[in-house]
C-alpha cells in the first residue's frame, strides 16, 4: 500500500514543489537566475514514519535536527566522498531545515553498511546464516559486532512500501559492475570513517543507509564506470542509522537506539490499539511519546556534535 505524507507541502516563493518523500520535500527553482537548473531545494519536515506509514503526528524540531546533523557529517566526510550540499542560504520560511543541493542522477539503490548484527539482517541470519547472501560466522546474536563491516544493499521502495534487501550481483545487473563496486567501496569507507568519529563520542554506529548519485551527464556523457560518486540525501542521522549508547550496549539483548524506537514500541503496544496487519493507518501519537522521541533526536545531535541544541 502506497501512502503519501499527510501535510501539504509549503509554498515557497521562487521554488516549485516537485516531489514528497516520507520526510523530505523537493523543490526546483522557478525562473530563478541565481540558481539555474542544476540545484534542488531539499526541505526536511517534522514528519515521522514507522512500519511503512507516514504518521499523522509530527515530532517538533525533527526536520531541523536532521538537516543540522547531515550538514555536520557532510563537513567531516568531505575527504571521503563529495556531497551534494551547495548552500544553506535558503528562503527564510524554511531556514534551518533546508539545503540547496546539487541536482544528481540518483542510483536506484539504498547503500547499507552494517558493522553489527541487528534488524532485518538479524532476521535473515537467524533463518539461514547469511545477510544479503553474505555468509556470517555461527553463534552471532542481536547486537554482535561483525568480523568486519559488510555492504548489504537494498532496492529503493516507494513511499509506504518497504525496501527489499538485494545482493551485490542484483545491484550490478542494474547499474553495472564497476558502479556497483564503487558504491560498495564508498559506502564502507563512509561507514568506517563515521564509526570512528561516533566511537570517540561514546556511540556505537550499528549500521547506516546512504544514497548516492552522479552529476547529470552532458551531451551523452557516460555516467557509468568513470562517473564521480556523490553523496546525496541525508547522512548519518537517527532516521538513516542505528546509534547505540556504547555504555549500555550488550550483545544478546535489544539495544536502546537514538531514534524513533519509542514510536515503534508504542504503536505495537496494547495502548495504541492498532493492528499492524490491518489496512488502517496508525493512530495519533500521545504527547509523552512525541516528547520522548524528540528528546532522543536532540540527544543524538548533542552527543555526536558536542553542541547544545537550540
Amino acid at each position: 500500500m502506497s501512502e503519501q505524507p499527510t501535510a501539504l507541502p509549503a509554498t515557497i516563493p521562487g521554488w516549485r514543489h516537485v516531489a514528497a518523500g516520507k520526510v523530505r520535500d523537493l523543490y526546483v527553482p522557478e525562473a530563478n537566475p541565481e540558481w539555474g537548473d542544476d540545484v534542488v531545494l531539499v526541505v526536511a519536515s517534522d514528519r515521522i514514519s514507522a512500519y511503512d506509514h507516514v504518521l499523522a503526528t509530527s515530532i517538533p524540531d525533527k526536520g531541523a535536527i536532521l538537516t543540522a546533523l547531515s550538514v555536520w557529517w557532510f563537513e567531516r566526510l568531505a575527504d571521503v566522498v563529495p556531497n551534494h550540499l551547495v548552500s544553506l542560504a535558503v528562503p527564510s520560511s524554511v531556514e534551518g531545515r533546508a539545503m540547496i543541493c546539487r541536482r544528481l542522477d540518483m542510483y536506484p539503490v539504498e547503500c547499507v553498511a552494517r558493522g553489527y548484527l541487528t534488524g532485518s539482517g538479524l532476521a535473515e541470519y537467524r533463518a539461514d546464516g547469511t545477510v544479503c547472501g553474505l555468509r556470517l560466522p555461527d553463534g552471532l546474536v542481536d547486537g554482535s559486532p561483525l568480523p568486519r563491516p559488510i555492504y548489504t544493499p537494498a532496492a529503493k521502495a516507494a513511499v509506504g512500501e518497504h525496501d527489499e534487501n538485494v545482493t551485490f550481483e542484483q545491484v550490478a545487473a542494474v547499474v553495472g559492475e564497476s558502479v556497483a563496486a564503487a558504491l560498495r567501496t564508498t559506502t564502507l569507507a563512509v561507514y568506517e570513517a563515521a564509526e570512528e568519529i561516533a566511537a570517540e563520542r561514546g556511540i556505537v554506529l550499528a549500521d547506516t543507509k546512504l544514497e548516492f548519485g552522479s552529476l547529470p551527464s552532458v551531451d551523452g556523457e557516460d555516467r557509468g564506470a568513470a562517473a564521480r560518486i556523490v553523496l546525496g540525501d541525508e547522512v548519518l542521522t537517527p532516521d538513516s542509522s542505528r546509534f547505540w549508547d556504547a555504555a549500555t550496549w550488550r550483545p544478546g539483548q535489544s539495544q536502546a537506539s537514538f531514534d524513533k524506537q519509542y514510536v515503534r514500541d508504542w504503536l505495537t503496544s496494547a495502548a495504541s490499539g492498532w493492528d499492524r496487519a490491518s489496512d488502517e493507518p496508525p493512530p495519533a501519537l500521545p504527547a509523552e511519546v512525541v516528547e520522548l522521541t524528540r528528546a532522543r533526536y536532540v540527544e543524538a545531535y548533542e552527543r555526536l556534535t558536542g553542541r547544545d541544541w537550540l
